[in-house]
């Protein structure tokens, strides 16, 4: 149960933060929004490893790690892009789905979810599905929308990915994992985003984030951070299947956030995936 509740936290900061990161990036490059997340959740994580004073895990450990961070960024990318350009009650749902990934891996591996749960894992993933369809007469025939469905199905599967190889650095030190995940993926993010911001020089979404702006980014650096934190702690006391099926259902917090701030229409497909989604969560803490 206690995974469970974590994981939940971590979907609960995850759908913040993914939406207050596709605003952003309607505004400024994905590269500079990422970049400016970024350092300041490499710096925190930084001091946390260095006043914590302990070494590095193993090799397997720290690849992993270094890995989750490479495919970890390219599905972030992907997302704050597709979030950019298209409707976000639709591109999140779609995202989602990447979680089949660990929990493919996750039954492979030894899970036991028992049948509630098992039950639970089938809804909460049907009800993604559900969140991500769009009804006739909507925006999906546009050639923006059909790139940011396909950014959201490159999203998905980053996502997944990730969701994988941290868990494989989580078991041995969350603190790590999150250092060099963030560490791994700096270098490239920076490089994007000076040449994102030479481009865009003079342009309306070209500058570099100031005073209040820049303060926004890191917030939501820090939104991420923890999100992915909660999700690292709880996959080293819950099973990997459970955990990321919880933690994956962010699109909830984003579809919500998005119909009430941005007044997006929730469809009645979508709708139904909500609720369907929310009857996962039950089923799962149910068998929990």
């Amino acid at each position: 149960m206690a995974a469970l509740a974590i994981a939940l936290g971590s979907s609960l900061l995850w759908g913040a933060a993914d939406f207050l990161g596709g605003l952003k990036s309607r505004r400024y490059p994905v590269a500079v929004v990422l970049a400016c997340m970024y350092a300041i959740a490499l710096a925190t994580m930084a001091i946390v490893v260095l006043a914590r004073g302990a070494g590095p895990p193993d090799r397997q450990a720290v690849a992993a790690a270094i890995g989750s961070g490479l495919v970890g960024i390219v599905g972030l990318a992907a997302f704050y892009r597709a979030l950019a350009i298209g409707t976000m009650s639709i591109v999140a749902p779609i995202a989602a789905t990447g979680v089949a990934l660990p929990v493919l891996v996750g039954l492979a591996t030894g899970d036991d979810p028992g049948a509630l749960r098992s039950a639970g894992l089938a809804v909460a993933v049907l009800g993604v599905v559900l969140a991500s369809r769009e009804s006739e007469g909507g925006a999906s025939g546009s050639r923006e929308q059909r790139q940011s469905i396909a950014l959201a199905v490159l999203a998905g599967f980053g996502f997944g990915s990730y969701f994988v190889l941290s868990e494989i650095g989580a078991r041995q030190d969350v603190g790590w994992t999150l250092l060099l995940s963030r560490a791994s993926a700096m270098p490239f993010l920076a490089a994007f985003a000076v040449l994102a911001l030479r481009r865009h020089a003079g342009g309306i979404a070209g500058g570099m984030p100031r005073g209040r702006e820049l303060a926004a980014l890191a917030a939501i650096g820090m939104l991420d951070l923890g999100a992915t934190g909660l999700y690292n702690i709880a996959t080293t006391i819950g099973e990997l299947s459970t955990v990321a099926v919880a933690s994956s259902l962010y699109p909830v917090t984003t579809v919500l956030l998005a119909s009430v701030l941005l007044g997006e229409r929730v469809r009645g497909t979508q709708r139904t995936g909500v609720v369907v989604t929310l009857v996962g969560v039950v089923l799962i803490a149910a068998g929990a």
